[in-house]
């Protein structure tokens, strides 16, 4: 008579794999729920630093609404789900007590020396010019690419012109970086020297989200001021 098989073998290194697989199943399982657990209030922990840098930028708000520009030119309020169809541009606008639209707002991104350097920053309608910025995330060197905070010849640049083409599909001239020392029009940006490829993100993302959004919001800015 053969002996029986023993479908579990039990050696040592058997047993150590099992109980590995054990622990590795329930350290993804407890990873898993600590993420789901967590998901929401990381998304409240953003929502919340965007909406304080929005009232940063745009300074005579007092409330701020968020909204998508859609490709077609539409522009609808987010709603409680968050879902962005594709193509939508997010914006954020500011009202003042009484419900004029005092500014908008919306995220650019560009490589800076390090990594990628993202920004808020603020367009005033009746003047046509981005009135300021500021950082939601960088990992430029400090000291040199954080300048672009503090440097009081760098902020001179602001406001800086973004006015829309006389169609309306494109600004009129787009928002550039130029060489420390010789800028020589509203819509070009003074670069800090030594932190060149910083200021010259800071620019790039300023004119690809505006050269994108600028064209769909201007004509309906009637609409954000007759919100619900």
């Amino acid at each position: 008579m053969k002996p029986a098989i023993d479908p579990l073998p039990t050696t040592p290194t058997a047993a150590m794999l099992r109980t590995l697989a054990v622990v590795a199943a329930l350290c993804g399982t407890i990873i898993t729920a600590a993420h789901q657990g967590t998901q929401a209030a990381i998304e409240g922990n953003k929502r919340l630093a965007i909406e304080r840098a929005v009232f940063k930028v745009i300074p005579a708000a007092v409330s701020v609404a968020e909204y998508l520009a859609l490709p077609e030119g539409r522009l609808v309020k987010v709603g409680a789900d968050k879902t962005a169809p594709a193509g939508a541009i997010k914006f954020y606008a500011g009202f003042d007590a009484s419900g004029r639209l005092v500014g908008v707002a919306a995220e650019g991104a560009a490589k800076g020396y390090a990594d990628t350097v993202r920004i808020l920053f603020a367009w005033e309608a009746s003047s046509q010019a981005v009135t300021g910025f500021g950082v939601v995330s960088s990992r430029e060197t400090p000291g040199i690419g954080d300048k672009i905070l503090v440097d009081k010849d760098f902020l001179a640049n602001f406001p800086l012109e973004a006015k829309l083409s006389a169609d309306m599909k494109t600004l009129a001239n787009a928002i550039r970086t130029v060489k420390h020392g010789t800028k020589a029009y509203p819509w070009e940006i003074d670069a800090i020297a030594g932190a060149t490829i910083t200021s010259r993100a800071v620019g790039r993302a300023i004119d690809e989200t505006a050269q994108a959004l600028l064209p769909r919001i201007a004509p309906h800015l009637a609409q954000l001021e007759d919100r619900p």
